[in-house]
């Protein structure tokens, strides 16, 4: 403490050492670079007050937790009259240039399709490498919950995504 006030100087060498790996775990969760950032900004705006106390324990773990809930409460509040139609024009011509960049665009929306539970398994256990039990305790669930809710998320990406094209060797 100084004067009176918390010392947050290690708040600030946190945010600048881990900022990137939180950063691309909200856009994980929300498939847009603008609202990954609103969020990271909002949870980082909410920690801050607290972050000598969370600072002594897990405070990545912290920060996760507070990721995924934030996030589901934007998510439940949002509104959902406005529904975009139409159908987009045909590409002008396959590039195998791009083609790393189309299946993260095509991973991308496939994750967007799931539900904000399995989506958040999916990003914990997959991106985050999170073990099942680490994941339940973040999500406050079962490890039960965790991998039922894992297999369904991967049964709809395996649904939605493409088949994997193997190289032949002719």
């Amino acid at each position: 403490m100084r004067g009176g006030r918390p010392d947050h100087g290690d708040f600030e060498e946190f945010v600048a050492a881990r900022g990137t790996r939180l950063l691309r775990m909200a856009w994980l969760l929300t498939g847009d670079a603008h609202l990954a950032e609103d969020l990271l900004q909002t949870v980082l705006a909410k920690v801050w007050p607290k972050w000598p106390r969370i600072a002594a324990d897990h405070p990545e773990a912290y920060l996760r937790k507070a990721l995924i809930h934030t996030h589901t409460s934007w998510w439940r509040r949002r509104w959902r009259g406005e529904v975009p139609h139409g159908v987009l024009p045909e590409r002008a011509a396959p590039s195998d240039a791009y083609e790393g960049v189309d299946l993260g665009q095509t991973l991308g929306a496939a994750v967007r399709l799931l539900p904000p539970r399995q989506r958040a398994v999916v990003v914990l256990r997959y991106f985050e490498d999170l073990s099942v039990e680490e994941t339940a305790a973040t999500l406050r669930c079962s490890p039960g919950t965790v991998k039922s809710q894992a297999a369904k998320a991967l049964r709809t990406l395996r649904a939605v995504l493409p088949e994997p094209v193997e190289e032949r060797c002719d």
